[in-house]
């Protein structure tokens, strides 16, 4: 049963709250060989790297569409981070660089390798560590990803996914606003669902994580399709506040603030 909700805000510099919990989780160990799988460029690299002997980052994002007439330009890949991406140096769920006892300069990280995600350029049994954040789903086939994910983890490594889910007992609803937001967006798996997947690819659940998180609606709209669908969305919400239909989404308004609720997962699954 997902923990009690966890308030996300805005974060000047350091690492993220929700991104503390997920090192926490993972247990980076200094031999640990590293891979990270994300659409586009995550934070993890920067996170794990100077906690790791080898970090490699693959993005696995498909190539970008064009974008429609009359519609928003491209945006930065939002994901579920907590707040708005205005840049580089400005993103609060990417740490900075972080210096070593071997050595004190900050250690940047390497350039992201572009591959798919169903069929990574690496031997069978390369890392003793990969990670997968909010990736699964936007990929390609989730089956087929943690086939492949799961076979360039060696014997007695781990693989580290997180990502959205619902509860089990939990209806669709939740999906209709985050798909008015991306028309691509897959469905939000519950529990039972994102586990099954896992053991069937092959993987064994050694711990898991569910929690809930509380998170400002306005940073999550920029990446809507465009104003129209995110006034739907607001508006779909604050009629849920106003005791209107439930959206899935446990709306409510905090310091004059729109604020909408996530459940989230960590799972560490071994190889079988």
């Amino acid at each position: 049963m997902p923990h009690p909700a966890t308030a996300v805000q805005e974060t000047a510099g350091g690492i993220a709250p929700h991104l503390r919990r997920l090192l926490e989780f993972v247990e980076p160990d200094r031999d640990d060989v590293c891979l990270d799988v994300a659409r586009g460029r995550g934070p993890m690299p920067a996170a794990l790297g100077p906690r790791v002997r080898h970090m490699t980052a693959v993005d696995a994002a498909p190539a970008p569409a064009e974008p429609s007439r009359g519609g928003r330009m491209s945006t930065v890949e939002f994901g579920t981070g907590p707040v708005r991406i205005t840049g580089p140096s400005t993103d609060p769920d990417r740490p900075p660089a972080t210096a070593t006892r071997e050595d004190p300069r900050p250690r940047p990280a390497d350039p992201a390798v572009q591959a798919d995600a169903t069929a990574l350029p690496y031997r069978s049994d390369t890392f003793s560590l990969v990670t997968a954040r909010f990736s699964l789903y936007t990929l390609g086939e989730p089956e087929q990803v943690l086939r492949e994910l799961l076979r360039v983890c060696r014997p007695g490594g781990r693989l580290i996914i997180a990502d959205l889910v619902r509860g089990n007992l939990a209806g669709p609803e939740r999906d209709r606003i985050e798909r008015l937001r991306d028309p691509d967006h897959p469905g939000t798996p519950s529990i039972a669902r994102l586990t099954e997947m896992i053991t069937s690819a092959g993987g064994s659940i050694r711990r898991l994580d569910v929690f809930t998180v509380e998170r400002p609606v306005e940073p999550w709209l920029a990446g809507a399709r465009d104003d129209a669908s995110a006034d739907m969305i607001r508006e779909a919400l604050t009629d849920e506040v106003d005791g209107g239909p439930r959206t899935g989404a446990k709306p409510r308004v905090i310091g004059g603030e729109l604020w909408f609720t996530q459940s989230w997962a960590h799972v560490a699954v071994v190889p079988i």
